[in-house]
């Protein structure tokens, strides 16, 4: 249920609401909204009686919220949310934002040169994995606590954002030491003592969808952040496991429109993973942002021949250079900007 509450209602009006939620047994969650004040609950087990809420001063209306995904749902907030980012604006009408670097920091001069060529070519977020959950635990698991020193060292060279993975609760400080956004990746999104950290952490968060995941159970991994207290959240599509072997995932843009459809939070594409094929990732991003995506984060390499993880998939700087070419002119037609 969302309790909307009147233009100009008081602190005490606001505050009878909510102990009358906790009287019940039930949470309230205050949702920032720019055109109006409102006070989410969730615990309840079936529906509730808007007329327990309805009769208190200061309330202009009590709502049912027919989603199982309360607090992301466009019924708890109509307006998008923005998420900022160390100064980087991601959703609403913000300028669609670009992160862009390798699959994993390998080296310094690796990352170094990886993050000039990013930002000079128009990214405002340099991606790249020090901890690295591999399918299989002989393959390349990142630089882990050295990869972070890297990372910011590049952004103290370029001024671009890090956004890395975070794989677990154990290292999960660390990464947060270093990250401006972190990413909890596919194979993740369901690990719920995670995503409740990250809820207590308060730091931004892209949320990427499992491999095999539908789109109610990625806005459902998101409330679990969201429900304990961190509204910073960003939604990334990054391709799905269908029976499709040309491409190494399918890149469901379906699910672009349907999360700005269903919920106020932002939504990024990953068309390197979407498609896994580095001659079709410009036409996959394109592709995203023709169909209203806020975000995209693309993976690129000084040398994607020789990179220790997804080098089949990365571009290098040249070729990320020609995507935002590309990306500028798309956005341009639908009215956006990069």
């Amino acid at each position: 249920m969302l309790i909307v509450l009147r233009p100009g209602a008081t602190a005490e009006e606001q505050r009878n609401v909510t102990d009358r939620i906790r009287s019940l047994g039930l949470t309230p969650h205050a949702i920032p909204g720019e055109d109006r004040t409102a006070i989410g609950i969730t615990g309840n087990k079936g529906a509730l009686d808007p007329a327990l809420f309805a009769c208190l001063p200061g309330v202009a209306d009590a709502i049912v919220v027919s989603q199982p995904f309360k607090l992301v749902s466009r019924e708890v907030k109509r307006e998008d949310t923005v998420v900022d980012v160390a100064g980087v604006r991601i959703g609403g009408n913000a300028p669609i934002a670009v992160m862009a670097g390798p699959c994993a920091v390998e080296s310094e001069s690796q990352i170094l040169e990886a993050a000039r060529g990013v930002a000079a070519a128009g990214a405002t977020m340099l991606r790249g994995g020090a901890f690295k959950p591999r399918t299989s635990p002989y393959e390349f698991q990142g630089l882990k606590g050295e990869g972070l020193k890297l990372l910011d060292q590049a952004r103290r060279a370029t001024g671009l954002r890090v956004v890395t993975e975070v794989k677990d609760t154990e290292t999960l400080a660390a990464v947060a030491g270093t990250a401006d956004l972190l990413q909890i990746g596919a194979r993740n999104m369901q690990n719920f003592s995670l995503l409740e950290a990250i809820g207590e952490l308060r730091k931004p968060v892209l949320l990427k969808r499992g491999m095999s995941s539908t789109i109610k159970e990625l806005l459902m991994a998101a409330e679990y952040i969201v429900a304990r207290g961190n509204h910073s959240v960003i939604l990334c599509e990054r391709g799905i496991r269908t029976f499709e072997t040309m491409t190494r995932n399918t890149l469901d843009l379906n699910a672009v429109a349907m999360l700005k459809q269903l919920s106020h939070l932002p939504v990024v594409v990953d068309p390197s993973h979407g498609i896994g094929v580095r001659a079709s990732v410009a036409a996959m991003a394109r592709a995203a942002v023709a169909c209203g995506a806020d975000g995209l984060i693309i993976e690129v390499h000084p040398d994607p021949d020789r990179a220790l993880s997804d080098g089949m998939q990365s571009l290098n700087v040249a070729g990320f250079a020609e995507l935002m070419r590309g990306v500028r002119a798309v956005a341009a037609a639908v009215g956006r900007t990069v």
